[in-house]
């Protein structure tokens, strides 16, 4: 524990002593103990040291940073979690594309529209 002074948010919150080489310390600090509350509730502590024990180091922090942001959105919808939050997004992706559609449909009329009026007054200049 060379890097971080006393326990990690894990070891105080599991009431142990936090070892020097412990795997959780990195990702949960002890200045933010409530990310490490919500992936314990989710996810058991010990599913989250295995799961970042599997990952190469340079992978680890990502992957806390993902079990946080699951573990937040579970707890706020317990049935979804995120994908909730992922749904929302891709139907504010289908509005944004249809309203892109007609506006993209009212340009192009609108062109058409212009390049008629443009071709018309030039025949009418050729004619006088």
């Amino acid at each position: 524990m060379s890097k971080w002074s006393g326990r990690c948010a894990a070891c105080k919150y599991l009431r142990r002593k936090c070892p020097q080489d412990c795997v959780l310390a990195p990702y949960f600090p002890s200045n933010d103990p409530q990310r490490f509350s919500a992936v314990h509730k989710i996810f058991g502590a010990s599913n989250i040291a295995k799961m970042l024990q599997q990952l190469p180091e340079h992978l680890r922090m990502e992957a806390a940073d993902c079990m946080a942001m699951e573990a937040y959105c579970r707890i706020e919808d317990p049935v979804y979690g995120c994908v909730s939050f992922i749904d929302q997004l891709q139907q504010q992706i289908i509005e944004t594309q249809s309203l892109t559609n007609q506006i993209n449909a009212q340009i192009a009329f609108y062109n058409a529209h212009n390049n008629h009026l443009f071709s018309s007054s030039f025949d009418q200049t050729d004619l006088a």
